[in-house]
């Protein structure tokens, strides 16, 4: 299962993120006509050292290399390229892997093309083992959800933390309830993006939420009262799940706030990330048949 997981999370589409760079990295052509030309290119290059990062997903970018798409806690989402990572020799080989806490550093030149980031160093920052099993198909639905919804360069720190946080949930207590914790991640996922409403009030007229008034989250709609038996969650529930979204603590918040609605939350959820996403992801049909995530 362990390998079939991982085959597809390497099927994760980001043609156009490579096609990006390449298009940056086959810049100096182009420089070396502007400035035959007299016109010199705006170019500057900054460095990061030490910086926390995980590996979303990696590709080949020619016999020897890797574009590597890391989540850093400090710079959010960045494309860097790490030179003979293929290579046997390469310390890069074992390290730039999915799930696992790295501390790098790299530098990027920002340019009319984009910017170019590259790995100078890699290692291994601590934290849990990978997880195995379910827990490693939910780590990996985690990552393609961050690939497909970070935008590059937007720093997230709240993210990354409960990010951080349901991995090693994930590595070291596998018995633990997985779907609330998918559920809390999502929540504080959303959340933090500006994709989820206000959960503490009615979207259309910002009326307080009845306690025992039943409330289901609908694409486009919002928070919006509900008659017709369909998923749904009280007004109690909405609020308990606002405030631990407003608290330091929201990953471990929402999963107390979340208790036995999970099952109910989980569709809404669904759809509220299809509204965003525009496609299933790869991992969700991977789990289809064996367990939806």
């Amino acid at each position: 299962m362990a390998g079939a997981a991982v085959h597809a999370a390497a099927a994760v589409d980001d043609a156009a993120a490579g096609a990006a760079l390449q298009a940056a990295l086959a810049a100096p052509a182009g420089r070396r006509a502007r400035a035959a030309a007299g016109a010199a290119p705006a170019r500057r290059t900054r460095r990061i050292s030490g910086q926390q990062a995980f590996v979303l997903h990696q590709y080949p970018y020619s016999e020897s290399s890797l574009i590597v798409d890391l989540f850093t806690r400090d710079h959010g989402r960045l494309t860097a390229l790490a030179k003979g990572a293929k290579k046997p020799t390469s310390n890069f080989r074992a390290l730039l892997l999915p799930l696992q806490l790295l501390r790098l550093d790299c530098s990027w030149v920002e340019q009319e093309q984009g910017m170019i980031a590259t790995i100078r160093s890699v290692e291994r920052a601590g934290g849990p083992a990978v997880p195995r099993g379910e827990p490693l198909l939910a780590g990996l639905y985690l990552n393609e959800l961050l690939a497909r919804l970070l935008v590059r360069g937007d720093a997230h720190p709240a993210v990354f933390d409960a990010y951080q946080m349901t991995l090693h949930v994930l590595a070291s207590a596998p018995g633990q309830a997985l779907e609330v914790l998918l559920r809390a991640f999502e929540l504080v996922l959303l959340q933090q993006l500006g994709m989820l409403p206000d959960l503490s009030v009615q979207t259309q007229d910002q009326q307080p939420l009845g306690e025992r008034k039943r409330y289901a989250l609908i694409p486009e709609m919002g928070l919006h009262e509900v008659w017709d038996g369909r998923r749904s969650l009280s007004g109690q529930q909405w609020q308990a799940i606002a405030q631990a979204l407003a608290g330091p603590q929201a990953l471990a918040a929402c999963m107390r706030a979340l208790g036995d609605a999970a099952a109910d939350l989980k569709p809404q959820l669904r759809a509220a990330l299809a509204h965003y996403l525009g496609a299933e992801l790869h991992t969700q049909r991977l789990m289809r048949g064996l367990r939806t995530l």
